[in-house]
């Protein structure tokens, strides 16, 4: 018997992306139900070979639902997610809204599967935030070997982060530009379009930005909370692809070549990493793929043990809906949920 999937923000990127990967994967569904709010009532959305007419969630019952797994943005997940969680459905949660409670596990399966059984205090699982999520990936492993004492990193984010309308922005500015059009920012504090903007998310009272204040918070939260770690997060002129430049320093000696050996048996890892024209990973080589890709691996002698890399990754994918249906697949290899029985 297969499990009923209901995905909540089914009309977005993210959450036509989480159909896309679920039947990709095989994960196994006897039934997915798309929701979204009123005003996409009956919007078609696929699933596979199949179409899927959106329902609305204000409306829907989940109390014959196994896993819901909500893209839909936090003031959403704040109100949906504990009333699902409460009527027997495990809620896998794409947005911040939980992140940070305690009692509510934040997972990449790669790093910390094992904080996965804390999920019944609530029925709530988290998921990071994209930029946090691949730069864990790489990470995990070169702590597990060298541990890791300061991070310092610089984001290179791409429109899809900020969605549909980010999308369409840089696209309209593109196009505006080439026309010599007027050049509008309506999703963006300042144009996109040929720029670079160093702000992601509202500031914070210390000068950074909530965005940076994530991954601190988040990496801390799933690797190692002895770990120091700051960022700057910049939107750049790309549609799809998280890129990082990352500076990282070790407790104990690690040389590139070791890095490298470590990063290429690690899960989820892709090492691009030949020093040549071309020899690297950049967004376009992300986009659509599911692994987390890391090139110019390199020692850094301005400090001991000292590595500095590049990070690459389908924030869509990894940075989301992916991570969304690979906490899914945990949750059944585990044996942690089971298909509810259905009525007779």
């Amino acid at each position: 018997m297969g499990f009923k999937v209901a995905i909540v923000g089914a009309t977005g990127n993210v959450g036509r992306e989480m159909l896309n990967i679920l039947e990709e994967r095989g994960f196994p569904v006897d039934e997915v139900v798309a929701l979204a709010s009123r005003r996409s009532l009956g919007t078609e959305v696929s699933f596979g070979d199949r179409t899927l007419k959106v329902k609305v969630l204000d409306t829907y019952d989940f109390s014959d639902t196994d896993l819901c797994i909500m893209s839909a943005g936090g003031n959403v997940s704040k109100e949906w997610s504990p009333k699902i969680g409460k009527q027997g459905c495990v809620v896998i949660d794409n947005s911040s809204a939980f992140r940070y409670d305690q009692d509510v596990p934040l997972i990449v399966p790669e790093v910390n599967p094992d904080a996965i059984s804390l999920f019944t205090r609530k029925n709530i699982i988290a998921n990071p935030n994209c930029s946090t999520a691949q730069l864990v990936v790489a990470l995990k492993p070169l702590h597990d070997q060298a541990t890791i004492k300061r991070v310092v990193v610089a984001t290179y984010q791409s429109v899809s982060g900020a969605g549909k309308e980010g999308m369409d922005e840089l696209f309209t500015q593109t196009r505006a530009v080439f026309v010599a059009d007027p050049v509008e920012a309506k999703k963006f504090t300042k144009r996109i379009a040929f720029n670079v903007i160093p702000h992601i998310d509202v500031f914070m009272d210390d000068g950074f930005t909530k965005e940076e204040w994530k991954m601190v918070a988040e990496t801390k939260k799933m690797l190692d909370p002895k770990i120091k770690l700051t960022a700057t997060c910049v939107r750049v002129p790309v549609f799809i692809g998280h890129s990082e430049a990352v500076n990282v320093e070790f407790e104990k000696p690690i040389t590139a070549d070791e890095a490298r050996h470590i990063l290429r048996d690690a899960p989820g890892c892709l090492v691009v990493d030949k020093q040549e024209d071309g020899g690297y990973a950049t967004p376009i080589d992300s986009a659509g793929e599911d692994a987390t890709y890391i090139s110019r691996i390199r020692e850094d002698s301005t400090v001991d043990n000292g590595l500095s890399m590049w990070i690459v990754s389908d924030n869509l994918r990894k940075g989301a809906a992916l991570n969304a249906v690979q906490i899914a697949e945990l949750l059944v290899e585990r044996g942690l949920i089971t298909p509810k029985k259905k009525a007779a």
